[in-house]
Parts: structure tokens; C-alpha cells; sequence
């Protein structure tokens, strides 16, 4: 018994300490720790954990699907914690340190003294205006914990000392500086990240796309962003006391976000200003807890036998999952699942049942969909036998890996759960277990919509979502602040509880809603820069429309609003513009033409049509023009075009080849098979030693389900790409190895009738096997390779190998001074590639030379030239490299120019001459040929 009232009064001492940590240490955030002192919590990406794990579960074919999902479940007698709770306390006292010996003595006889000082302390704290150090007066026996030194604090090995208000830190006993002084701001203690990270020996990087910084630790992942008061925690979302920022070119968040998240413990000392983190026990699950107390290692292996794992600071709801077993502890007593949690190509799965009926969520299946259901509150979560894909709340999402059935039970990948649930865990690898963290008290939640509310206008519509973890029925429920119309604008906070059955009441559930004043309508105003003009003079048209609302943005309408009029009298031209609450204006202008020309539209079209807009002439004049003299020549590039079938009705292999140095892509395909697939490039290492292939450059369109549109999209990337060279990546493929390459093709699942495009380059130093194939979204790629067919073209379009694809054109005379012409794609003036089919070995050509790269350059370009694309074939929606620069053919993002008579601007030369240079590629989905045309721009006139 004495040793039981020392624990307790251990307990009761340590929880003074921490009432004084900045920003509240004992977060509800944190979950069990492990069960020995020395191991470390991996991710909360439970497969990242157990890549070595011996996978113990049937590894058969899956079964077809069942309609009803069975499970075993066996409820062992509750395990007496006395004994437990004793042997504990013995242990704890057995290994206390003098000065936790000191602490212990000097509150024996106070103990209700110390809970009342730590209260008080507490309400200290939340008053003082720091609102993370109070009075270290409680701390009863930690001063002499606290050094900044390792010398003078041999409890711990591994520990640092954060100086408040300084940028001087102390890591075993050797002396830094951080990039900013440890600072508060309204109440939260807030440190330099990296100085953090580096003296913790965590790992810090950042992601330029989502602009967040990131800190690792033995698999687990935070992710900050600046300005926001959330972080996220394996993906799960959290928040903090106070939002990160930067000060200084450094990175500040506070102190408490990454000590819990990572279970770092630490005291404060505040009569010393100093703050002390045991890194030594950085993950072993100190960090957590609320009283201050070390945690002992525990009896047993974790294996999961009939004894309950006694975890400090477990729920009383918690749930243990027990790695490679079908053993549950919950609330003291063991239960089995109908299968044992398994590892398959390193997922975690669990059987759903088991799952289901410990965190008291409702199971059904839809026989019609063939779905498995897992409803909690308004949450419904859907999956499918053998299938990636599931839905949560009707929104598709992916698997770390397929749902499939073994005895009869059904097997999903617990992260699938968790994360679509917001059901924070973690794993206890040496242990081999997994710890869930389930509340007993209902959850309470709603959303508010429409997105904008305003004043006096908008009624609010209100939905809850409400459950009881345990699965007991909501009975009562309560408001504050709501309104169903709020007549001034500002910001509203309103909470939501709910009470279960049980008469226990959910924490309170805030949203802050914003109501915006009411709408003020736009107005629409215009005006010219002369009020009359000739034939054929440029008319600019000066915006002065506006809006009161702040942050409001307006959509524009023009009727009439030419560059320029043609015939003489009054033109009107009208202005609506529109804001975003959908209230509109009008404006209108009436423009007086005279009868004087200034120019004719086709001289007006060749001076002023912008840089990829497009302008109508009389196309049919063209093929009477003279052609550039021009050299030709190529670079020893192999092109692989896989366009046939271009229409795809089924799994299997549309293109193979094998490629060696420079290999180019143009890949054009349309999914016709009815359901969802995906496209890939698996390549393959046919050789006996490893190979090194390199992408340099790719650009992907689509899926849409317009052909032009993913072309031209394709081209447009491909150009970007070799501008920025963010495509570049290397990778060396041991032999026999296959993989999948150019991932952006199969990033997103082609529905029926969408189309991809992509345009590649890649560079092996020895011959590596291509394989372009079609399967399910669902399939894995490398598996499903060996099974698939070798399909056969479709007779109507093109694929082929092709030598010599990058094709050199250079003209050295003067051009510009008469009309003139390029004719690309013809087969007459530009020679179709002649080559193979890489699959049945047949003669082909390459109609149109799609996939071609032409590098145009011609040196002399006379003063005051027009180059246009004029194409000749059909409609044609591209781009094009000229000097550096891409213009897109033509500029809007829906449009086409059409043969004959449509021109696309590329390019004026000035005032001398010039060379210029073009890469120019032709888009998968539009017609060749095309023309190049040059001539000469008409002469400029005085307006006056």
C-alpha cells in the first residue's frame, strides 16, 4: 500500500510541473505511448511501419464477394488492474531519481495541498498574460531538475534547454544560438524551427506546392504553413495555439505543437526563464502525459497474449490492435476479430467488423452496389471487393491497396478508416501494435452554408452531424449564437453540443462566421481614346467600370467592341459587367466612323491582330506562293507513336518497343472500354547490367473528352518543359527491373470517352524495352503486364518506330521581302519518317510526321515581316517556341484556326533584320499540313 501512495502522491507532484508548460502540454492530442521506455512511434501511415514485418495472413486469391461480413469475437474476463497498477508503482519508486525522491517527500503529507496549488497555479497562468508560464512557486522539488547543462542534470542524457525571450539554447551542455529569440505572442510560447529541428535531429524540408514546411521523426510527419493556426500530424489535421510565421527570414511555431505531436516531455522553469526538453525520451510516450510521470517498461513481449496491456495515460475507449494477431484490447478486456491484422505489400489491413464494432460505428452492404457501408453520424464511408477506390461521403477517394475478402471476413486498409474518420493513432513498433484513440463523449459538428452570407439577405442553412463514439443515441442538443439571419455584418462565433443517452454532453463545437455587408451592384463604364475615327483605324477602349464592395470581382461582356470598323456611320458598343453576387450593369457608346480609310481590314488584320490571335483572309492564294529555300537535316532520335488503336476497347498493350539513347513519345489514345482505366509506360531493363534512364522533358493533356484540347495541351507542357527543365529526373534500373515511367499519364483515371496526350523525351545509356499499355484504374501495372494482349492497329491511324525524328530546317537567303511559305507535314515538300511497327514488325510511315521535332531557323528575316501558322489540313489548335518565347495557335483557350483562310500570328519582325528561331511539333488530335507563311507587313500610316 505504501508504494501504491507514493505513485499516486508522484503522480499528483510531477502534475505541478507541467501545469506551468507553455501552451498547455497535456494535450487531448496525444494517444498512448509505447509500451518500453527505449521505442520510438512510428507514422501514422501505418504501412510505412511495417515495411519488414513477415506478412502472417492468407495470402490466397481474394474470394468473390460476400453479402453478409462475418466476424469472430471472443470477450475475455476483465483483467484486475490492482496488481497491475501495484507492480507500477513499485517499479516507478524502484527507479525514482534523487531529485524525484525529494519531490515525492516534500508533497507526502500535502497531497491535497498540491492539487490545490496546481489548480491555482493553472488559473495563474491563464491570467497572467503570458498565458504559458505561471508561478513556479508549485513546482515543488523540479528546481533542482532544471539545468541548462547535461553536467548538472544526469537524469537526462540527450537534453535541451530553450532560454525564454533568448535566442541562447543549451544541448548538452555545449552552447547555440537560434535564428530568432524563443518569443511569446499572446500567451503561446513560440520557437525557431530549425534550430529545433537541428539540435532534436529531426529532419526539415518543404513542399513548394502546397507551401509547407515539414518536420519528420522516425516517420512521422507535421506539416506547417505560415499563417495558419492548424497543422497536420500524418495528414490529420490539428490545431495549435497561436498560427506559424516568419520573422526575419525564420520560420516560428509554438514550442507545444511539436513536443506533443512528437511526445517530447519537458518542465518549465520559469523562476530561471528556461523551458527543458528530454530529447532522450523523445517518442517513448512521456511527452503526453499530463502528470510528469516516466514510463516503465511493461510485462510481456506485446504479442498479445490473455494479459491487457497496461499503457500510462490509455482510455478508457482506447483500442490495441495487436500486429500480425486477431487480438483487440478495449476498456480492459480482449477481443478477437475475424481475421488477424495483416500486411500485404506493406498496408495494414483489418478485418471491418472488428473494427466497426469496437469504435461503435454501424455496418451494412448495399446489395445493389455490391458496397460495404460503414455509417458514423452524417459520415458514410462505401468500399468494393478488389477495388483501390472508395467513397467517403460520395467523394471518391484512394487506398493504400485493394479491399478483399479472406474467410469469409473483409479486409480494408485500416488507414482507410482512420483517415476518412479523423481517428488518431499510432503505431508502437517494437511492440508490433497499433494504439487508436477513441473519445467516450459524443462528437458534435456542423457545417453552415451558402458560402456567403450576408446581412439582412441570406438565410442560414444549418447541418449538423452529431454521433456517440460508443454508439449510444443523441437525445438532446444545444445552441449558441445561431441565427437563421443575421441583419449586420462582422463575425458571429456559434457553438453546437449534443448530449447521448448516457447524459454525457460533446465538447462544444465552434464556427466563426463571417456575414458581409450587403451587396452594392457594380457599375459599368467605358470610354475611347478619340470619340471619331476613319476606316480601318484602331479604336482602344478604356475600362473605368468599378465596384464599392471590397475584394468584389467583376466579369466582363463586350458587344460590338471591334478593334477596329470598316464601314462609315455609328457603331454602338455595350459594356455589362457583372460581380460576383450576380448583380449587373450596362454601359453603351456610340462610335462615329467616317468615310476616309485610314486601312483595308486585311491591312489593319496583318498590323494589329495580337501575337496568337488569329485573323481570316483568302487562304487559296497560298499554294501559289513561292517555297523558302531551305537545308534538312536530323538528330538520331528514336520516335516511339503510339496512336492506333487510337480508340481502346479493352485492357492490353497498345505500343511496345525497344529503345536505346534519344527516344521520343507521342502517345494519343481514347478510352472506349466502358469503364475507368488508367494508361501507362512501364519500361523494362533488358540488359545484364544496370541501366540509367533520364527524362528530359514531358508534357501531358487531358483526360477530356476533346481530342484537339489534350494536344494541344500536351505540346504546350512539352514547350514549358524544356523552358524550366522540371521534368528532369534520373533513375538507374537494376536488371530485369520493370517500372513505371512518365507518371503524369497515369496520375488521373481516363473515364469512357476521355482522351490523354503526351509528348516525351528520355535518354538510356543501353537498350531498355517500352511497354505503352491500357488497363483498369484499379490493376496494378507491373502485375498485370505479363497477362496482357498485344493489340492490333486500328487501320485508320498511326503508330510506328521512327528514326531521326528531330528534324533541322535552316534557310539562309533573305526571306520576308515577298510572300513566301513553309510546308510542314505535307509528304511532298516535308517527307513523311519512314519505319516499323514496333509489335507485328510492318512497314509504316509516319502521316503527318506527328511526334517530330522541328527546330526551324531561319537566319535572315527581312525588316517589317509578318509570320503566321496557316493551316491547310483541317482545324489546329497547338503552340509554338518562337525565339523563347511559346505562343499558343491560336490564344484562346477554346478556339481552333481553320484551313484555309484562318492565320495564326507568330511573329513581326522590326525595323531590321532578324533571324528567328521556332520549335515547332505538331499537336496529337489536329490536321496537317500546316503553312509557315512570311510576308511583308503593309506600310504604316499617320492617324492624325
Amino acid at each position: 500500500m505504501n508504494f501504491r501512495r507514493i505513485s499516486l502522491i508522484t503522480v499528483l507532484a510531477a502534475a505541478q510541473v507541467f501545469a506551468a508548460v507553455p501552451a498547455a502540454a497535456a494535450s487531448p492530442d496525444l494517444t498512448a505511448p509505447a509500451q518500453s521506455a527505449g521505442s520510438t512511434l512510428q507514422s501514422t501511415a501505418v504501412e510505412q511501419g511495417e515495411q519488414s514485418l513477415q506478412q502472417q495472413t492468407d495470402q490466397q486469391d481474394v474470394q468473390p464477394e460476400q453479402q453478409s461480413v462475418e466476424e469472430q469475437s471472443v470477450e475475455t474476463d476483465s483483467i484486475e488492474t490492482d496488481s497491475i497498477e501495484t507492480d507500477s508503482a513499485q517499479q516507478e519508486s524502484a527507479d525514482s531519481t534523487p531529485d524525484e525522491a525529494e519531490g515525492v517527500s516534500s508533497s507526502v503529507d500535502t497531497e491535497q495541498d498540491s492539487k490545490q496549488s496546481a489548480n491555482q497555479q493553472q488559473a495563474e497562468e491563464e491570467g497572467n498574460g503570458s498565458g504559458e508560464t505561471g508561478n513556479s512557486s508549485g513546482n515543488t522539488g523540479n528546481d533542482t531538475n532544471i539545468s541548462s547543462t547535461s553536467e548538472t542534470s544526469p537524469a537526462s542524457k540527450n537534453e535541451l534547454v530553450l532560454l525564454m525571450n533568448s535566442d541562447v539554447m543549451y544541448h548538452n551542455g555545449q552552447r547555440y544560438k537560434a535564428g530568432e529569440p524563443m518569443a511569446v505572442k499572446k500567451g503561446v510560447s513560440y520557437i525557431a524551427v530549425r534550430a529545433m529541428v537541428e539540435r532534436a535531429g529531426l529532419k526539415l524540408s518543404f513542399d513548394n506546392k502546397t507551401k509547407e514546411t515539414i518536420i519528420i521523426k522516425d516517420g512521422n510527419e507535421l506539416r506547417f504553413k505560415t499563417g495558419s493556426s492548424n497543422y497536420k500530424v500524418n495528414g490529420q489535421v490539428r490545431p495549435m495555439k497561436g498560427p506559424a510565421y516568419i520573422s526575419n527570414n525564420v520560420f516560428m511555431v509554438p514550442l507545444t505543437s511539436i513536443t506533443q505531436a512528437l511526445d517530447i516531455p519537458y518542465t518549465v522553469n520559469q523562476s530561471e526563464k528556461k523551458v527543458i526538453l528530454d530529447l532522450s525520451r523523445s517518442g517513448s510516450g512521456d511527452g503526453g502525459s499530463s502528470d510528469g510521470g516516466s514510463t516503465q517498461p511493461e510485462p510481456g513481449d506485446g504479442s498479445g497474449g490473455s494479459q491487457v496491456p497496461n499503457l500510462p495515460n490509455l482510455g478508457p475507449n482506447d483500442l490495441i490492435l495487436m500486429m500480425n494477431s486477431d487480438v483487440m484490447y478495449q476498456g480492459g478486456k480482449m477481443y478477437k476479430a475475424g481475421q488477424p491484422m495483416a500486411v500485404k505489400q506493406g498496408v495494414s489491413y483489418v478485418a471491418i467488423r472488428s473494427l466497426v464494432n469496437r469504435v461503435g460505428l454501424k455496418l451494412t452492404y448495399d446489395a445493389k452496389t455490391k458496397e460495404t457501408i460503414i455509417i458514423r453520424g452524417g459520415d458514410e464511408l462505401r468500399f468494393k471487393t478488389n477495388s483501390s477506390v472508395y467513397t467517403v461521403n460520395g467523394e471518391r477517394r484512394t487506398m493504400k491497396g485493394p479491399a478483399y475478402q479472406s474467410n469469409n471476413t473483409f479486409m480494408v486498409p485500416l488507414t482507410s478508416i482512420t483517415q476518412a474518420l479523423d481517428i488518431s493513432y499510432k503505431v508502437d513498433q517494437p511492440n508490433k501494435r497499433v494504439i487508436l484513440s477513441l473519445s467516450t463523449k459524443p462528437i458534435a459538428s456542423f457545417t453552415v452554408s451558402p458560402a456567403e452570407i450576408y446581412a439582412g439577405e441570406t438565410y442560414v442553412t444549418y447541418r449538423t452531424n452529431a454521433y456517440s463514439p460508443t454508439g449510444l443515441p443523441i437525445v438532446d442538443e444545444r445552441w449558441e449564437g445561431r441565427e437563421e439571419m443575421f441583419s449586420q455584418p462582422g463575425t458571429y462565433p456559434v457553438t453546437y453540443s449534443v448530449q447521448d443517452s448516457s447524459g454525457e454532453w460533446s465538447d462544444p463545437y465552434t464556427l466563426n462566421i463571417q456575414v458581409l455587408a450587403p451587396n452594392t451592384p457594380p457599375v459599368a463604364m467605358f470610354t475611347t481614346d478619340k470619340e471619331q475615327y476613319k476606316m480601318g483605324e484602331k479604336i482602344t477602349y478604356i475600362d473605368q467600370s468599378y465596384d464599392q464592395d471590397p475584394g468584389d470581382e467583376l466579369t466582363y461582356k463586350w458587344e460590338n467592341n471591334e478593334k477596329a470598323f470598316f464601314t462609315a456611320g455609328s457603331h454602338k458598343v455595350r459594356l455589362i459587367v457583372t460581380d460576383k453576387k450576380g448583380a449587373t450593369s450596362t454601359y453603351e457608346k456610340v462610335i462615329t466612323v467616317t468615310n476616309e480609310v485610314l486601312y483595308t481590314q486585311d491591312q489593319f488584320n496583318q498590323l494589329f491582330t495580337d501575337i496568337g490571335d488569329s485573323y481570316s483572309f483568302n487562304g487559296s492564294v497560298v499554294p501559289t506562293w513561292d517555297l523558302l529555300p531551305i537545308t534538312r537535316s536530323s538528330e538520331p532520335t528514336m520516335l516511339i507513336r503510339s496512336n492506333s488503336p487510337e480508340t481502346v476497347y479493352q485492357e492490353g498493350i497498345v505500343y511496345r518497343e525497344t529503345g536505346n539513347g534519344s527516344t521520343r513519345f507521342m502517345i494519343h489514345h481514347m478510352n472506349a472500354t466502358g469503364k475507368n482505366m488508367k494508361m501507362y509506360v512501364v519500361a523494362t531493363n533488358i540488359n545484364s547490367l544496370p541501366t540509367r534512364l533520364t527524362t528530359e522533358y514531358s508534357g501531358m493533356g487531358g483526360p477530356i473528352n476533346i481530342p484537339t484540347a489534350t494536344g494541344k495541351a500536351a505540346v504546350l507542357r512539352y514547350l514549358e518543359s524544356m523552358q524550366s527543365s522540371a521534368d528532369y529526373q534520373s533513375i538507374t534500373m537494376a536488371p530485369g527491373e520493370s517500372r513505371v515511367i512518365l507518371k503524369d499519364l497515369s496520375a488521373q483515371s481516363l473515364k469512357n470517352g476521355q482522351v490523354v496526350s503526351m509528348l516525351a523525351d528520355l535518354y538510356s545509356d543501353a537498350p531498355i524495352r517500352y511497354d505503352v499499355i491500357m488497363i483498369d484504374e484499379t490493376k496494378d501495372p507491373i502485375q498485370k503486364l505479363p497477362h496482357l494482349i498485344l493489340q492490333s492497329p486500328d487501320g485508320v491511324h498511326n503508330r510506328g518506330s521512327y528514326a531521326d525524328s528531330t528534324r533541322i530546317i535552316e534557310s539562309y537567303e533573305l526571306v520576308g521581302n515577298k510572300p513566301g511559305r513553309l510546308a510542314i507535314g505535307d509528304n511532298t515538300n516535308d517527307p513523311n519518317l519512314e519505319g516499323y511497327d514496333g509489335i507485328n514488325g510492318s512497314y509504316t510511315t509516319n502521316a503527318g510526321n506527328f511526334g517530330v521535332l522541328y527546330k526551324i531557323k531561319l537566319h535572315r528575316v527581312a525588316p517589317n515581316t509578318l509570320i503566321t501558322l496557316n493551316p491547310r489540313g483541317g482545324k489546329y489548335m497547338g503552340a509554338m517556341m518562337v525565339n523563347g518565347k511559346i505562343i499558343q495557335t491560336p490564344n484562346t483557350s477554346n478556339g481552333a484556326v481553320s484551313a484555309p483562310n484562318d492565320a495564326a500570328v507568330l511573329y513581326r519582325t522590326g525595323s531590321y533584320e532578324e533571324t528567328v528561331e521556332f520549335l515547332f511539333t505538331a499537336a496529337p488530335g489536329s490536321s496537317l499540313p500546316i503553312n509557315l507563311l512570311v510576308q511583308p507587313l503593309p506600310e504604316l500610316k499617320n492617324e492624325s
